[in-house]
């Protein structure tokens, strides 16, 4: 029976089957290690990548973000640049029109109540119109109606007898500009004035001027006005007067294609026909006739009379 036994059980190789067992044990239990770490450093590999993508990302937003925000600083500071200019171009132009008579005058005119109407009057009897229509307006009470009467005058200069001096002239010689509201009662008082023979256009429904024609009939005025407060501003000031516009000079004694009498000089005695006056060097040219021939000459006024 011993003898059996041992056969069937054998210490010896029982120790190198256990060894053999927990050397496959170990040999398992490596290989799980190393799964196991193979499949931490994949996963660390993946956050990595996650981790760079996600910093790649909020760093290009970053950028982006910057990049817009120096845009806008230089879009400011390209208005509050631009900004003072317009600012300056917005100062200049009022100050400009101030300085302009011409449009200080065309604003009021604008701005006053009224229509402008032209009334005929007898000839040479234009500021004795305007005087006897001031009258009738306080004696019937038009003031609300009848605002304001006005003879269109210039000031030119004037030759007379070799002498030079200013003087005012009507610029509309028959007419009187009247602004007016006009009912029947206003218009009444208008037409009834002495030395008034009637309204421009429809007698009794008058058609009143547009402010481009007013304009242009009371603009002379205040341009020679302005002309005369610049010059006289510059000889205060001793300074030269800024190109003031030129007036007018007219002749009182004679006038184109009149005849009159040489007084003086080689031709005196003799009848000669005016062509053409420079009002400026105060000379004329004519025709003489001489041996039955017109012969052109140059004469000074001092030279001339009028037959």
């Amino acid at each position: 029976m011993e003898q059996h036994v041992s056969e069937q059980y054998d210490p010896a190789q029982a120790d190198e089957a256990l060894a053999e067992a927990a050397h496959d044990v170990a040999d398992v239990e490596d290989a799980e290690d190393t799964a196991l770490e193979e499949t931490a450093a994949a996963d660390d590999a993946e956050q990595t990548v996650e981790v760079d993508e996600t910093v790649d990302v909020e760093g290009a937003d970053e950028i982006a973000a910057v990049e817009d925000d120096a845009d806008l600083d230089e879009d400011l500071d390209e208005e509050a640049e631009a900004e003072p200019a317009e600012d300056e171009v917005a100062g200049e132009e009022p100050e400009a029109a101030e300085d302009d008579p011409l449009e200080a005058f065309r604003r009021e005119l604008w701005a006053k109540p009224g229509d402008w109407f032209v009334v005929h009057t007898y000839s040479g009897m234009e500021n004795r119109v305007k005087q006897n229509l001031e009258n009738r307006i306080h004696s019937l009470n038009m003031e609300d109606y009848i605002h304001e009467i006005v003879v269109p005058t210039e000031e030119v200069a004037e030759i007379k007898n070799g002498q030079r001096k200013m003087v005012k002239r009507t610029v509309l010689p028959g007419y009187v500009l009247v602004r007016m509201d006009l009912t029947d009662e206003s218009w009444a008082a208008v037409r009834h004035t002495p030395s008034v023979t009637g309204f421009v256009g429809h007698s009794h429904q008058p058609v009143p001027l547009s402010m481009d024609e007013v304009e242009k009939m009371l603009a002379p005025a205040v341009v020679t006005a302005a002309a005369a407060e610049a010059e006289a501003a510059a000889a205060s000031t001793g300074g030269a007067a800024a190109a003031p516009a030129k007036k007018p000079i007219e002749v009182a004694d004679f006038g184109l294609n009149d005849s009159v009498l040489i007084v003086d000089g080689a031709f005196a005695t003799l009848h000669a026909t005016i062509t053409e006056i420079n009002a400026e060097a105060q000379r004329v040219k004519a025709l003489v006739e001489i041996f039955g021939r017109e012969t052109p000459v140059e004469l000074s006024f001092s030279q001339i009379q009028r037959v």
